[in-house]
């Protein structure tokens, strides 16, 4: 994986990208040869329309990420990918059809974005079938040699046998004598030279997975290999890495200590995410005033009760504030009490199920974001009474509140709605890593990806 700004990006991904920036610059400077053509007006220079053509490829790139186009069901199934690549160019075109309007037709023709589209839908295609088919062989993935055959060593297995894994295991090496969870392991004790046995594999890189570290590191061997120019991780580390969480079955505080993440260099990000959350809120709410005025009317009418609520949240550092939001329930909805969103639940209104769909509901949540008490992006606030029971139930809680709390976060982007402890576990898993490895980058691609959510009602509820 590549690391860029404290995330990892898959290989395969990133060179999937680079193939696609290129083909639609391609498609861009055909479509207008094959206009200029028609039409029998010069051709002119490629580099004299190198800024337009950049403009386009990167829109095209940007709307791409957004509805999902190189996530992992895209990366594995052409049927898929096909679909959302049609929504991402049919979008981006609109977008650029849109600057072209308001700049007077003097940038992006309308005709040449309808070249350009059929062009960029037949070498998109085209690459995925073709390149595509290369970045899913091992000859693209990471060879790992497990050192460890219990249940961890398991978990990588199940792991990386995921069709969208970039890794491939070659080998597990048992440390002790005991039974194998991994039948297939080998006892290190038959092997002599441990050092040659990695280099005869082509192992790149080499995770400890041993189920009891205590007095059992073998410090002489991850030494040797080391030296060797293998790269050498420990287990939890290795799952951040994969899977962009914080394992909590395996984590403990010296790891959250001296792992890398919570840096003191988040002091710029944070003041340049203050900085965008101010205008981006003021631009916010001034656009969607209408729609929530409207909206508002409605919800009064639909049911009885006010069109607003107000309710308490736990903010950064533990503090309460009040989040507002359009009412989506009916106003006896927690008369038993407070309790989790379930699916078609009973208490939803008429009016309230659709602007929960569309993040309608959510709109008023900006002038939260205008005042401080939340960001645009940041691990969803819960509730007091929440909080306090899933504190003691799960470890590590309490520093999901060392972050701004937003309106989008990565949790919601890669995991579905949750109601029960379980699923909270998970999210959990999620907030922590985006606490621990937060940048303005990371900020920006949830931002984008938070459009994949609301066109596919991914975790709406």
């Amino acid at each position: 994986m590549i690391r860029l700004f404290k995330h990892y990006i898959p290989h395969a991904v990133l060179l999937l990208g680079l193939f696609d920036l290129g083909l639609l610059g391609l498609a861009g400077e055909l479509a207008w040869r094959l206009r200029a053509d028609q039409i029998g007006i010069d051709i002119g220079s490629t580099a004299d329309r190198a800024g337009l053509l950049a403009a386009f490829a990167g829109v095209m790139i940007t709307v791409m990420i957004s509805v999902g186009v190189f996530g992992a069901e895209s990366l594995r199934s052409m049927r898929y990918a096909t679909a959302r690549l049609l929504v991402a160019i049919s979008l981006g075109v609109i977008a650029l059809s849109f600057v072209d309007w308001i700049s007077g037709g003097a940038h992006f023709w309308r005709s040449v974005l309808a070249y350009a589209m059929a062009l960029a839908i037949v070498f998109l295609i085209a690459n995925r079938l073709v390149i595509g088919g290369f970045l899913g062989a091992s000859a693209f993935r990471r060879r790992v040699l497990v050192l460890g055959a219990g249940n961890r060593a398991d978990r990588l297995r199940k792991l990386g046998e995921r069709p969208e894994s970039g890794f491939v295991i070659v080998g597990y090496i048992g440390m002790s004598d005991g039974p194998h969870t991994v039948e297939e392991a080998i006892n290190r004790s038959a092997i002599h030279n441990l050092k040659r046995f990695v280099e005869n594999l082509g192992v790149s890189e080499v995770v400890l997975a041993l189920e009891e570290r205590r007095n059992s590191l073998p410090l002489q061997d991850l030494l040797r290999m080391k030296t060797a120019g293998v790269h050498v991780n420990d287990f939890s580390s290795f799952i951040e890495r994969e899977t962009g969480r914080v394992d909590l079955d395996t984590v403990n505080p010296s790891w959250l200590i001296f792992s890398d993440g919570f840096s003191s260099g988040r002091a710029v990000s944070s003041a340049a995410k203050r900085v965008f959350d101010i205008a981006a809120s003021t631009l916010l709410l001034v656009l969607t005033a209408p729609i929530i005025a409207l909206f508002a009317i409605i919800v009064k009418l639909d049911s009885k009760g006010p069109a607003f609520f107000r309710q308490t949240r736990v903010g950064l550092y533990g503090q309460h504030f009040d989040l507002i939001k359009l009412r989506s329930m009916r106003t006896d909805a927690e008369v038993n009490g407070a309790q989790f969103a379930q699916q078609n639940d009973p208490r939803v209104t008429r009016v309230g199920r659709f602007i929960r769909k569309v993040r309608i509901d959510e709109l008023p949540q900006t002038w939260s974001v205008l005042k401080g008490e939340m960001s645009f992006v940041g691990p969803r606030p819960e509730r007091p009474e929440f909080v306090s029971d899933l504190e003691e139930k799960l470890p590590y809680y309490a520093e999901r509140h060392m972050v701004k709390p937003g309106i989008t976060g990565w949790a919601q982007i890669n995991y579905p709605y949750g109601a029960n402890l379980e699923d909270s576990r998970h999210k959990l898993e999620y907030d922590l890593y985006y606490a621990k490895n937060y940048t303005p980058f990371l900020d920006l691609l949830i931002l984008l990806q938070t459009l994949r959510v609301v066109l596919w009602h991914e975790g709406a509820r």
